[in-house]
C-alpha cells in the first residue's frame, strides 16, 4: 500500500485513462496498453507483487496484447461496408456527366452533381453525356454514354 492508497487502483486509473486517450487519439494501440494495465492491477489486486515486477508484469503484457491483436487483425481483417467512403473519384466510377465545355483533343470539361471536373477521352460535343470509366490524378477519364436499350418482352 502507498499512503493509503491501494497499488491496485493505480493500475486501473491508468488503464481508464489509456482507454479514453484511445478515444481521442487515432490509432489502435492505447487500447491494448490499457488493457495491460488493467490486467497488471487485476494481479496486483490477488497478489501485490513488488514494484519492478509490477512493470515488468505492465511491459510483458502490452507487448502481449498489442503481438496479438496485430496477428489476430491481419489474420482476419476488417472489412468495410463502403470500402471508397472516402475515395470521391472512385465513387464516380460507373456514373454520367455532362459535357459543359467540349471534349476536343483529348480534354475538356464535365458536370456531375454540382462540381465540374476536367475529362479526359475522345472528342464529345458540349451538351452531350458522358459515362466516367476512371480517373488520372484529378482528372476524370470518360467515354461517350451510350442510350440503354430497354429490351420489351415479345408479344404473343
Amino acid at each position: 500500500m502507498m499512503d493509503g492508497i491501494e497499488t491496485y487502483w493505480i493500475w486501473i486509473a491508468v488503464g481508464l485513462v489509456l482507454a479514453l486517450l484511445e478515444l481521442v487519439v487515432p490509432g489502435v494501440y492505447l487500447i491494448w496498453l490499457a488493457l495491460a494495465a488493467l490486467a497488471t492491477g487485476l494481479l496486483v489486486f490477488v497478489g501485490d507483487p513488488p514494484a519492478a515486477m509490477q512493470i515488468v508484469s505492465f511491459v510483458f503484457l502490452s507487448l502481449i496484447f498489442a503481438y496479438s491483436a496485430r496477428r489476430f487483425l491481419s489474420d482476419s481483417p476488417i472489412v468495410s461496408s463502403d470500402p471508397l467512403l472516402n475515395n470521391r473519384l472512385g465513387r464516380l466510377m460507373g456514373e454520367t456527366a455532362v459535357v459543359t465545355q467540349a471534349i476536343d483533343g483529348g480534354s475538356g470539361r464535365v458536370r456531375v452533381g454540382d462540381s465540374e471536373w476536367i475529362a479526359l477521352g475522345p472528342d464529345v460535343a458540349s451538351g452531350q453525356r458522358v459515362r466516367i470509366t476512371g480517373h488520372r490524378g484529378s482528372q476524370l477519364l470518360v467515354e461517350p454514354a451510350t442510350p440503354q436499350i430497354e429490351s420489351r418482352p415479345e408479344e404473343s
